[in-house]
Parts: C-alpha cells; sequence; structure tokens
C-alpha cells in the first residue's frame, strides 16, 4: 500500500468517525449538542482536523443526512421485499418509514428537518437522497391510480408519513392511534 493510498484510508476513517460521534451526540443530547468543539474532544483530534473534513455543522449534517437516508433506503426496501401483495408492501413501507423515523430522530431531523446544505428534487440531489425516494416509489408507483402520476403519488403519500412521523413525536397525535392512522392511510390514500 502506498503512502498516499494510506493517507487516503486514515482520512476516510477520520471522516466515518465524525459523522458517527455526530450522529450519536445528536441522538443522546440533540443536534445543539453537536459542536465542532465537542466532537473534537470526543474524537480527540483538533478542531482544525475536523475542519480539513467538514467546513462546519451544516456539512457534517449533510454527511449524517446522506448516510440515513441510504439507511432509510434500505430498510424500506428490506420491509417491502417481505411483503406480498400491494398493500402489503405499501403497509409495509409506511410501518418501515415511521419505525426509522421514532427509531432514529436526530438522523431523521437531519434529512428532513435541518439545513445539511443537500439539494431535494434537482439535478444535483445527491444519489443517497434520490435512492431514498425511488425506494419509496417503488412499492408506491404501483398503487398511485389511473391517471396519477406516480412521482406526485409518491411525494403525497411522504408528505403524509412525514406529517405522522413528525406529529406523534411532537407528542401532537396519541401515538396508540398510529396503526389504524396508517391503516387509514393506506387503505384510502392508495389505490389497492
Amino acid at each position: 500500500m502506498s503512502v498516499q493510498e494510506r493517507k487516503q484510508r486514515e482520512r476516510a476513517e477520520r471522516e466515518r468517525l465524525i459523522v458517527a460521534t455526530a450522529r450519536e451526540l445528536a441522538e443522546q443530547d440533540g443536534w445543539d449538542a453537536v459542536t465542532t468543539r465537542r466532537l473534537a474532544e470526543r474524537i480527540e483530534y483538533s478542531q482544525p482536523v475536523l475542519y480539513s473534513h467538514f467546513r462546519g455543522k451544516r456539512e457534517i449534517i449533510g454527511a449524517v443526512a446522506l448516510e440515513g437516508a441510504a439507511e432509510l433506503a434500505a430498510a424500506v426496501r428490506a420491509a417491502t421485499s417481505a411483503a406480498d401483495g400491494p398493500r402489503a408492501r405499501v403497509a409495509a413501507l409506511a410501518r418501515a418509514y415511521l419505525d426509522f423515523a421514532a427509531r432514529n430522530p436526530a438522523v431523521y431531523d437531519a434529512i428532513f428537518e435541518l439545513d445539511g446544505g443537500l439539494a431535494f428534487a434537482h439535478e444535483d440531489t445527491p444519489e443517497p437522497l434520490k435512492d431514498a425516494f425511488a425506494a419509496l416509489l417503488e412499492s408506491l408507483g404501483e398503487v398511485a391510480g389511473d391517471g396519477i402520476h406516480p412521482g406526485l403519488f409518491t411525494e403525497t403519500f411522504w408528505a403524509a408519513l412525514h406529517g405522522l412521523a413528525t406529529l406523534t413525536r411532537a407528542g401532537r397525535l396519541p401515538p396508540e392511534d398510529t396503526e389504524p392512522r396508517l391503516d387509514l392511510l393506506v387503505d384510502r390514500l392508495a389505490v389497492l
């Protein structure tokens, strides 16, 4: 292994450590607790080392968001691949999405609530975000209904799931009614 390859590998490992530590801090104490000073202390590198990887917290949030979007896509695909039939796939998708949001609130916020400097629904949207949307579209496109653009339907269904996730987490919707809400969403919105 050349010196250059070793340095690239070490740089990638440091970057993964920074992102993992930021994610851990955010999940434990919220995003306000994620500062470059605290990250530097936690990973035992200087702040200039952090800045050699990320220009600031916004880019760190973006890196967490990209990692989280890939995990969300994988969770949705795993759930839908095990389901039999369109209704079961849509219900599995909805549950996987809400479960991901509940289990990873800081990551979910990084993807959908915070400014990580990432473009959504644009030419320059990063691949992990495009793939997360594609994971939703794969199951939802088949139930959009006649004359309804599958992408538009997927955006609308996703918006409903996002509303359920954020309102439940904020205590605005009682969590014990999640299943009836999901049934209503799946049965009334999707053409099955």
